[in-house]
């Protein structure tokens, strides 16, 4: 039998004692507000993070009901939700289309912080969609109108036909969105925030929300 990588072994304690001697002290995490400690802990990321501290796991579901996960970049937060941007007709979008709930995870390594929300998920207008879309760089906009994502591609060298076919029919002039490629919305119905801490106990805080407002509760580890 062919042998894997060599997975890291558990740490020893002298492994955590000195972890623990080498850490700066941590404050509780008293936040009632989860947005709120979730845009803090996104600032601080993007200071610690080398690439794409924005990048989270969106997780759906498919006709199967067999659970499906990928990476994709946050590109807005605020009290109404989490917002992404994607072709709609790719796997993500049929799913989102047919059970429009999702999960999100972030882990930011250089912090030791996890966060997971869950949510039911909305496309964003029309406008909203427009705009984010005018903002992106013409060779990713060129990308949009070429890419039949997730389907099946022959060869490298048919999607690059794609790409100059679509330079050649928009030339000079500003690229459209197109009408398959959107963005959506999770309004989070829950959140939990994870805080690495020695000999394996970590801190979790984790929201739910209620009439309107949030409830809080600390979990085990």
């Amino acid at each position: 039998m062919r042998k894997g990588p060599m997975i890291p072994s558990s740490p020893s304690e002298a492994d955590y004692l000195q972890k623990v001697a080498a850490a700066e002290p941590l404050a509780p995490i008293t936040d009632r507000d989860p947005i709120a400690l979730f845009a803090g802990w996104l600032a601080e990321a993007l200071k610690a993070e080398p690439n794409d501290a924005n990048a989270m796991t969106v997780a759906t579901v498919d006709a199967d009901g067999m659970p499906d996960a990928r990476m994709v970049l946050l590109k807005g937060v605020d009290d109404a939700g989490f917002t992404f941007f994607t072709n709609i007709q790719s796997a993500k979008g049929q799913e989102l289309a047919a059970t429009p709930k999702a999960a999100l995870v972030f882990h930011w390594k250089s912090l030791r912080r996890q966060v997971r929300v869950r949510g039911d998920v909305s496309p964003v207008s029309a406008a909203e969609a427009d705009a984010y879309f005018a903002t992106r760089a013409r060779s990713s906009q060129l990308g949009a109108w070429a890419s039949e994502q997730s389907r099946e591609l022959p060869d490298r060298l048919a999607f690059e036909r794609r790409l100059a076919e679509m330079g050649l029919k928009f030339g000079l002039g500003a690229v459209p969105r197109p009408p398959h490629w959107s963005g959506y919305r999770l309004a989070p119905r829950s959140l939990e925030f994870w805080r690495d801490r020695p000999f394996r106990l970590h801190e979790r805080l984790a929201f739910d929300r209620a009439d309107g407002g949030w409830t809080v509760r600390r979990l085990y580890p």
